[in-house]
């Protein structure tokens, strides 16, 4: 599906789940045929995300209404400023008020927190990665956040990329058996998808480097240690991407980058990101 078509089928989910059998608060004053203007009210400093999506969300309702932006996805946000304003109908507005301030709220916060990130690493060639560490039913959202703050999406999900993490290894009986395993369904089931491949060690490392030439396109070094960082690409020797994961955060993520690691993941973008606060106001005319 197109990023239109699974934001269209959240919107419908999460308007079933608030709305239910109808807007009764609305449907008891406001006669159906009335229309008003709303305004986005920043009420926290960061970088604003879900400008797009609200939009989307407005136009999904109610194709013809009228949307006005005056920030765009990824810029600063200063308290009191205002981010867009909507015209539409009433039971549009109201309808979708939630929905609209909780995904931009949460992809605010998100955005924030990975631009903070990357703004530490900017003058390297290490870029950061998302991890499938998200909200159930909500990834396409918490995902475009991380990228509209600086940083890169990992893979979406199980489907679109092969990652053999330790409990695959283990229960397969080896780094190498693994490999090959993944490599021929690769060549047989789905071509041209890509495999990665988790290390805990240095032992890992020599193993990926001797069985996964031709065949895995990036290593993880999981929970590897700057210095250990540094050991294990003189091994790699540029032959595969490299990606540190675990026990990376703000303080040591510089730390990381100087090493030299194409990648760092890190899942506390999502699952640490603290909501921004918004909120969405009548304009009476």
């Amino acid at each position: 599906m197109t990023f239109d078509e699974q934001l269209h089928h959240l919107i419908d989910e999460a308007l079933r789940e608030d709305v239910g059998d109808g807007d009764h608060s609305t449907l008891s004053c406001i006669p159906a045929d009335k229309k008003g203007r709303a305004v986005l009210k920043i009420k926290q400093d960061g970088i604003i995300a879900g400008i797009s999506v609200a939009e989307k969300i407005f136009r999904y309702k109610e194709r013809h209404c009228i949307f006005k932006r005056f920030k765009e996805d990824g810029d600063k946000m200063v308290t009191g400023e205002t981010a867009f304003e909507v015209d539409a109908s009433v039971h549009i507005i109201l309808q979708c008020e939630r929905l609209v301030l909780n995904c931009m709220q949460r992809m605010s916060g998100i955005a924030t927190l990975t631009r903070a990130y990357a703004d530490k690493i900017k003058k390297y060639k290490t870029k950061i990665l998302d991890t499938r560490k998200t909200t159930p039913n909500f990834r396409l959202l918490e995902k475009e956040a991380v990228r509209i703050g600086g940083g890169v999406n990992h893979r979406f999900a199980l489907y679109d990329m092969i990652m053999l993490k330790d409990n695959h290894i283990d229960f397969c009986g080896g780094i190498e058996q693994a490999i090959e395993r993944a490599y021929n369904y690769v060549l047989s089931q789905k071509p041209g998808l890509n495999i990665e491949v988790e290390t805990r060690n240095i032992d890992d490392v020599k193993k990926v480097v001797a069985a996964g030439k031709g065949k895995v396109f990036r290593i993880m070094l999981d929970n590897f240690k700057p210095e250990q960082i540094k050991e294990a690409l003189i091994l790699i020797n540029g032959d595969f991407e490299t990606e540190a994961s675990g026990g990376i955060n703000l303080d040591n993520i510089e730390e990381y980058a100087k090493a030299g690691v194409d990648y760092v993941s890190i899942g506390a973008l999502i699952h640490q990101a603290k909501s921004l606060d918004l909120s969405l106001k009548a304009v009476i005319v």
